[in-house]
């Protein structure tokens, strides 16, 4: 994947220089949970999860230009073979995760949006699905923001956390992005 940039971030691929910055977040308890994955204990373990994202498509790392570090991420993944009702489109699920201390900044809001962008104007995307624990009030403001429309809840099932949550699923089409995209 290519880097985007905003006013305050750089989205791009993730390099062995981002470890220490990685783990500095990934092991703050409350921030993996809300994702599905527990805090990191070592830094092994970060490096582990750093060497999947580097190799494998759809992983990037958002870097804060003012503090010049790995702040969070961005996943865009094929999940499913097919989606009810989208078959023949080109859709994709979205995943983010964002340090602690960035909380409540709208630098979540603002990568997600520009990621939007991107996709739907430049890489041809239909439908972006995306979905949340049912508790993580973070992350509903963020794809509210953004326009998803919620479609669904359902059981999802942490297998590192051994626990099964209730997730709220949304999408986003490419008309729906056209109109809320105004707005931004």
């Amino acid at each position: 994947m290519h880097t985007l940039e905003t006013e305050r971030l750089l989205l791009r691929p993730w390099q062995m220089d981002d470890l220490e910055d990685f783990h500095d977040y990934a092991r703050v308890e409350g921030v993996g949970e809300a994702a599905g994955w527990p805090p990191h204990n070592t830094l092994k373990d970060t490096e582990q999860v750093l060497k999947v994202f580097m190799a494998t498509e759809g992983h990037l790392a958002i870097w804060h230009k003012a503090d010049q570090k790995v702040i969070g991420s961005l996943g865009v993944h094929v999940r499913d073979a097919t989606e009810p009702g989208h078959e023949g489109k080109k859709f994709r699920h979205l995943g983010f995760v964002l340090a602690k201390d960035y909380w409540g900044q709208g630098l979540m809001t603002e990568a997600v949006r520009c990621l939007l962008t991107d996709w739907f104007e430049n890489q041809g995307l239909d439908v972006m699905f995306c979905g949340h624990f049912d508790t993580n009030m973070r992350s509903q403001r963020v794809v509210e923001k953004c326009g998803f429309e919620k479609i669904g809840e359902g059981p999802y099932e942490s297998k590192l956390l051994r626990r099964t949550f209730n997730q709220y699923r949304y999408k986003l089409t490419k008309a729906q992005y056209g109109r809320v995209s105004q707005t931004w």
